[in-house]
């Protein structure tokens, strides 16, 4: 079981209970209290919860973390076969961007052992990625958005003019083909417009569900993307209708 795996699975049993035993877990999770007592660290250190004598319970605040961790086990194992196959596209030496989407933080568990640039602007993959060798990692900063667990606004925009990114990897809430690529989230959505303008590759990383959708604000026209990966459960005509007009179709495989 990959750790991200594990500690999502401590997260539920946490939301659940409310407060958890270090010797539960590992019987739970069939792993040694040593392991355990590291997921916690980890989990800590990214503010899903806090640490105890012989556990962990829940920090006070907690809704946007809890959200993001809903949004990671939704349709997870087609979000962790689109990562795999995204990660098959990076190449060494190269600068590569990362958007705050859960599938996106799913890709950081699938990152080649290359020397790579990650610039991002989402504190969930800036801490799933810091101490990894090989990696110069940079975060642009910015205005801290707390649903996003992101930075936004005019620091993070400009922070891009500084780079060429050669990859952009990064999700949304829905494709659709005639109106474009759009998110729930004004700040987000012109933040990610940016990104675009700057990035050589940009490759959108959408389960089935996100085809065909279409949500508040758009900031991508389909003309814009090089290419889609996407899971085996995808509309086939909307896949053939996004072939036909240039845009590179992978269908990943569980």
């Amino acid at each position: 079981m990959l750790p991200l795996e594990r500690q999502q699975k401590i997260l539920l049993h946490l939301q659940e209970s409310g407060n958890i035993r270090t010797m539960d877990v590992a019987a739970l999770l069939n792993v040694t209290d040593e392991t355990v007592r590291k997921d916690f660290e980890a989990l800590e250190k990214r503010g899903y919860l806090i640490r105890v004598h012989g556990g962990a319970t829940r920090p006070l605040k907690i809704r946007e973390e809890i959200s993001l961790t809903e949004r990671q086990l939704t349709n997870r194992e087609e979000k962790t076969a689109i990562a795999r196959e995204a990660a098959k596209r990076i190449q060494p030496n190269e600068t590569i961007f990362l958007d705050a989407s859960s599938t996106v933080l799913t890709l950081t568990e699938f990152l080649p052992d290359y020397p790579l640039t990650i610039l991002t602007n989402a504190l969930n993959v800036f801490t799933a990625l810091e101490g990894r060798p090989n990696l110069d990692l940079i975060c642009t900063g910015g205005l801290y958005d707390s649903r996003s667990r992101s930075y936004i606004g005019l620091i993070a925009e400009q922070s891009l003019r500084r780079f060429n990114i050669h990859r952009m990897f990064f999700s949304g809430s829905g494709l659709h083909l005639t109106r474009g690529i759009s998110e729930t989230n004004n700040r987000q959505a012109v933040f990610k417009e940016r990104v675009v303008a700057c990035a050589e590759d940009v490759v959108f990383l959408a389960d089935h569900t996100k085809l065909g959708q279409k949500a508040a604000f758009f900031f991508a026209q389909v003309s814009d993307l090089t290419c889609l990966i996407t899971d085996a459960k995808a509309d086939k005509k909307i896949l053939s209708d996004l072939a036909g007009s240039g845009v590179e179709v992978i269908e990943a495989q569980k």
